[in-house]
């Protein structure tokens, strides 16, 4: 059954609350705890390489992570199957723009599309790429993950809430939504491509065939952002489908970007919640 999951959030329920050739999966190896996963696609020649909690405190002594950082590994035997909450969408099918940042492939929204969100409407902002996945399952890391941002800013003290829509990528065929915005890449960081209206669209991407009941929904969690300052403002929402691309596609985005994920974080006694 195709669904096109920017609109079927319209009907879906959710819970409440709210490089590198990556040719390998990784799996928790013996004597692991549940947040340690085995990094296998971590290559030494890498220029773009996320530094550790340890790195950090070495750089930023004063730098402090607090309990709810991003990202983690999402043990599914413990997702929490509680109460739901709807969450709308209100979707225009418009990206704008696309920027090589040095370290991700970015992609801009035209403003105008929302999310609504436990009584909050969040602004489609930007997506970007990270090579290898930040998020993990079950101790597997996949080759790629795409987080769509959004946003909204509290009228009254002015702080900033994240929902993050996380996306992973499994090698397969060749993605149709990549392919129309691959070739208008920037080849130079800090560039930016216009682009056409309806030459992308994220429609194309989100269509997909969702195989058994298993595939439907997402799994939800409070969090931060993966990349400095790591603000805990974020509501965490992972697509349990895992969607395909090339194994070239993945490999050229990589090659831009490079490694750009951040170590999985301790989860502290949260609860992960799912559809």
């Amino acid at each position: 059954m195709k669904r096109l999951i920017g609109f079927i959030f319209l009907i879906l329920l959710f819970p409440v609350a709210c490089t590198q050739e990556t040719r390998t999966s990784n799996t928790i190896v013996a004597g692991q705890t549940d947040n340690e996963v085995h990094d296998v696609t971590h290559s030494s020649h890498n220029s773009h390489i996320v530094p550790s909690r340890k790195e950090l405190g070495a750089i930023l002594p004063g730098l402090k992570h607090g309990l709810i950082q991003s990202p983690i590994n999402i043990l599914t035997k413990n997702v929490d199957h509680v109460g739901s909450r709807a969450i709308n969408v209100n979707f225009k099918d418009e990206v704008e723009s696309v920027e090589n940042l040095g370290n991700t492939i970015q992609l801009n929204f035209a403003e105008g599309s929302t999310i609504t969100a436990h009584g909050k409407i969040f602004h489609f902002k930007q997506m970007h790429f990270h090579t290898p996945s930040e998020h993990v399952l079950d101790g597997m890391r996949f080759p790629m993950e795409l987080h769509i941002v959004n946003s909204a800013v509290d009228e009254e003290s002015g702080e900033i809430e994240f929902l993050v829509v996380s996306i992973l990528f499994k090698m397969g065929d060749e993605n149709k939504f990549i392919s129309e915005f691959y070739d208008l890449i920037p080849k130079e960081a800090n560039k930016i491509h216009k682009i056409e209206p309806g030459l992308v669209r994220l429609s194309d991407l989100l269509l997909v065939t969702r195989k058994n009941e298993s595939e439907e929904g997402l799994y939800f969690y409070k969090g931060s952002l993966t990349t400095p300052p790591y603000t805990e403002s974020v509501n965490w929402y992972i697509d349990k489908h895992i969607y395909e691309a090339s194994q070239e596609q993945i490999n050229n985005i990589n090659d831009l970007q490079g490694y750009n994920a951040r170590e999985v974080q301790d989860i502290y006694g949260r609860v992960i919640e799912g559809s």
